[in-house]
């Protein structure tokens, strides 16, 4: 099974260079911070256009 790109659903350049952030970060805290990233900036850019 492929692994799902993030940076498709996370749109905005500020919020890709803070999923770089947060993902290189080890540790409970760091990882829960990271899921709870991810889940409100894919509702905050659902309805942004795709950029690369």
């Amino acid at each position: 099974m492929s692994q799902i790109k993030l940076t498709n659903f996370i749109k905005t350049d500020c919020g890709r260079a803070k999923l770089a952030e947060l993902s290189s970060r080890s540790g409970v805290l760091a990882s829960l911070r990271l899921v709870w990233f991810v889940i409100f900036a894919i509702i905050k850019d659902w309805n942004l256009p795709l950029t690369k």
